[in-house]
C-alpha cells in the first residue's frame, strides 16, 4: 500500500499535505477507492497548528460564540490550537472562565457515543463546534449531533480536515480538502461497490485511527 501513496497539497497553505493511497478499501459506513491519510495532520504539531489555523478562518463567519470543540477521531491536538485560534480572534463564550471545552465523547459497548456526568456541563447549553478528521457518507456526523442535541449543546459549525460531503441535516461541512483535491475519490455502498462485484477483495479495513491490512 505505502508505496502507491501519494500526495495533494492544501489550497490555502502549502504546510499541509493529504496522504492518499489508490486501492480497495472498507470503512464502518461505505467501500472507498482511496485510503485518506491524515495522520501527520493530526499528531505533528507544526501541522495540527496550520489546520486549527485554516479551519477557524474558514468557519469564522458561523462562530460567533464558541464554548466547546467536540473531538473526533483522535483531533484533540487540533481542537486545542482550533480553541486557541478562536480566542485569539476574539471569539465569544458564554463559559464562566471566558475559556473553551476540548472533548471527546466516550463510544460505549453498544457504539453509542456518551459523555459522562462529569463532562455533561461542557455539552449542555453550550454553542459546540464538531471536528472530525474525514467525511465520507456523513453518518459519523449525523450520529454526533445527535448525541451533542441529546447532552442540551448546540452546533455552530462541523468542520472536517477531509470531506465529501457538504451539507448534513442543513449544517455546512467546512473541510480544507474535498473530493475534488483527490481525482476520481469515490465511495459506495457495500451492495454497489464495483470492486467486490468484480471480486476484487478488500485491502484494508480503516477509519479515523488508521488502517488494518487484511
Amino acid at each position: 500500500m505505502e508505496e502507491r501513496m501519494v500526495k495533494f497539497y492544501a489550497k490555502e497553505s502549502s504546510k499541509l499535505a493529504l496522504h492518499a493511497v489508490p486501492g480497495h478499501f472498507s470503512t464502518s459506513h461505505s467501500h472507498i477507492n482511496y485510503y485518506i491519510d491524515v495522520t501527520t495532520m493530526k499528531t505533528r504539531v507544526n501541522e495540527a497548528k496550520e489546520v486549527a489555523k485554516v479551519l477557524a478562518s474558514k468557519t469564522y463567519d458561523a462562530t460567533a460564540y464558541v464554548d466547546t470543540i467536540v473531538c473526533m477521531d483522535g483531533t484533540e491536538v487540533i481542537g486545542g490550537f482550533l480553541a486557541e485560534q478562536y480566542q485569539q480572534m476574539h471569539v465569544l463564550s458564554i463559559n464562566q472562565h471566558q475559556t473553551i471545552y476540548v472533548v471527546s465523547p466516550e463510544v460505549n459497548s453498544n457504539n453509542q457515543m456518551i459523555f459522562r456526568d462529569n463532562m455533561k456541563h461542557t455539552i449542555r447549553g453550550k454553542h459546540v463546534v464538531l471536528l472530525l478528521d474525514t467525511t465520507t457518507t456523513g453518518e459519523t456526523i449525523r450520529r454526533s449531533m445527535e448525541c451533542i442535541r441529546y447532552y442540551g449543546g448546540t452546533v455552530q459549525a462541523v468542520a472536517s480536515i477531509f470531506s465529501t460531503v457538504t451539507e448534513v441535516e442543513g449544517n455546512k461541512i467546512v473541510s480544507i480538502f474535498d473530493g475534488e483535491d483527490v481525482p476520481n475519490y469515490q465511495a459506495y455502498s457495500q451492495n454497489t461497490c464495483p470492486y467486490c462485484a468484480k471480486g476484487e477483495k478488500l485491502e484494508a479495513m480503516v477509519n479515523g485511527y488508521g488502517y488494518s491490512k487484511l
